[in-house]
């Protein structure tokens, strides 16, 4: 169990804390929301846990390989709603890595990435598609 806690700021700021390590990060209301965009927004941090959830998944099956993935990147669009509830639709995901590998060191680092617990944690209703191209 990991203790995340959060206060108001005022203004649609929030100061979140990490429990373990004392960490804190900022939110904001978005400017489309109400928001002056001065720090990722909630439904940013969704598309950034993602991100940095599926570079860590495949990170660790690269450990495991003995697999260098170092310089690989990532790039999330986040899509909302056009009507109806304000919520988070499409979450494509592109991944450039770094260097070519073996087809089944592949095919572990694409599994790891289209199955990390954040992908695995979203609504069905959000269409999350992932893109790879590999070497530069």
């Amino acid at each position: 169990m990991v203790e995340i806690t959060a206060s108001y700021d005022g203004q649609l700021h929030c100061t979140a804390k990490h429990g373990p390590s004392g960490s804190t990060l900022s939110s904001d209301a978005p400017k489309d929301n109400m928001g002056r965009g001065e720090a990722f927004s909630p439904t940013d941090l969704v598309a950034t846990a993602l991100g940095t959830c599926i570079l860590t998944t495949m990170g660790i099956v690269a450990q495991r390989q003995n697999l260098d993935i170092a310089g690989a990147t990532l790039r999330v669009e986040k899509h909302m709603s056009a009507s109806g509830p304000r919520r988070i639709v499409r979450l494509p995901v592109e991944i450039q890595m770094p260097r070519e590998v073996s087809p089944d060191d592949r095919q572990r680092l694409e599994n790891a990435a289209n199955t990390c617990p954040v992908k695995k944690s979203l609504s069905a209703e959000v269409d999350a598609p992932i893109s790879f191209k590999w070497g530069k």
